[in-house]
């Protein structure tokens, strides 16, 4: 049975049947040629683990190893430990250290390629801390992740973003600690819309002026920078700082909204990939990065603009958010048999919102076995008291 009573906005019922799965032509035998695609992976919780779902949640690390043998065998790379992760949102720094090491190996095991979040989330923004609190910060955990052979996503602090007093601290910060990177790395600004914590970050609220304090710490350490990825979800602030990087210098997209546009460019340029909805539309993307290697701008567009709706869906306000949007597609796909996540976060979006996720999912082409996918559907409907008998 593939139909389904679903709920709408004004809390009455609707018939709908998934039914739009077509398979995804996907080369197995060669990488993406023009476009470097990360898609930053969740974790997958441990159902059975007898601990506090909020405040002790336990990983299941076979299953979550094993989503991300499924993402580089589709070719993407991986963006490990980063917000989807949910880290810095439940996922501890012991926990992240302990994801960071066991995916840096199973990387390696099939040539995968990884990059794995460095932050200062073990160090808690408090009125104490100071410059140097952050800068050690920081280096730990750039210590850990290059001593685990691993490359580096450096993610933006919490605790720098509460005790800089303006743009001068954070020129501080990052100059000292991307001097002493031993290869370059990707810099991640996180816009307030995924992080409260973070607004205000470069020293201004305006985005024109912290977008120039970025660009200049970027030019003072441009041999250390790989790239930048920004998630402001402002398409045209991204294509004007793309336009403004050191030609060495890569744009990854972070921009869940517009990435189909993002990635596809302009004359002047075009964005990589580094994209948290990667994790849940994996198929749609690598067959599109296929696409356009091809140089098949048309097969390009059909396939990742019908999953911008989804995309827009999942990362609707408040944006923090669409980390339950991303285990919600891995389990109606299979990928895990439960819909469980790190500190009860599966509850952070409504059935509403879960039934309209289904539908977007399926018009997308995006739910590999419709069957299986209602009859997960089904069990959240009906723990929600919308019983399926009848159908």
């Amino acid at each position: 049975m593939t139909k389904l009573f679903l709920p709408n906005k004004e809390r009455k019922l609707y018939s709908y049947e998934a039914s739009n799965y077509t398979p995804f032509d996907i080369p197995t035998d060669k990488s993406f040629e023009k476009r470097i695609a990360y898609s930053a992976a969740h974790v997958v919780a441990d159902p059975l683990a007898d601990a506090d779902p909020t405040l002790n949640s336990q990983i299941d690390w076979d299953k979550t190893m094993e989503y991300r043998h499924y993402l580089w065998s589709l070719g993407l790379s991986v963006a490990e430990a980063m917000d989807t992760a949910q880290r810095g949102m439940g996922l501890s720094w012991e926990g992240a250290k302990e994801l960071i090491s066991r995916s840096i190996k199973e990387a390696k095991t099939v040539g995968g390629n990884i990059a794995s979040g460095v932050g200062t989330d073990h160090l808690a923004p408090a009125p104490s801390v100071t410059l140097e609190d952050v800068e050690e910060a920081y280096e730990e955990q750039v210590s850990f992740v290059e001593g685990e052979g691993g490359k580096i996503i450096l993610m933006a602090s919490r605790a720098l973003a509460a005790c800089a007093k303006g743009p001068d601290d954070f020129h501080r910060v990052y100059n000292k600690i991307l001097q002493n990177v031993s290869q370059p790395v990707i810099l991640h600004w996180l816009g307030d819309m995924f992080d409260p914590a973070l607004k205000g970050y470069w020293g201004h609220e305006d985005i024109d002026e912290a977008m120039n304090v970025c660009l200049k710490i970027i030019r003072d350490n441009e041999s250390k920078v790989d790239g930048i990825k920004i998630s402001l979800l402002d398409k045209e602030k991204e294509i004007q700082m793309r336009r403004l990087l050191p030609e060495s210098v890569k744009m990854y997209s972070g921009d869940d909204f517009n990435y189909s546009e993002l990635i596809k460019g302009d004359s002047d340029g075009h964005s990589h990939a580094l994209l948290g909805i990667f994790d849940a539309i994996a198929p749609a993307a690598a067959a599109a990065m296929h696409a356009l290697d091809a140089g098949n701008l048309q097969k390009y567009d059909q396939l990742l603009e019908k999953t911008v709706p989804l995309s827009r869906h999942i990362f609707q306000t408040p944006t923090f958010s669409y980390k339950t949007g991303v285990v919600f597609m891995a389990y109606l796909n299979g990928h895990q048999d439960h819909f469980r996540m790190i500190g009860g976060k599966e509850s952070a979006r409504s059935i509403v919102h879960l039934s309209d996720l289904f539908v977007m999912a399926d018009q997308a082409g995006l739910l590999r076995d419709p069957a299986l996918a209602t009859a997960r559907m089904t069990l959240a409907l009906e723990l929600a008291g919308i019983r399926q008998e009848g159908l």
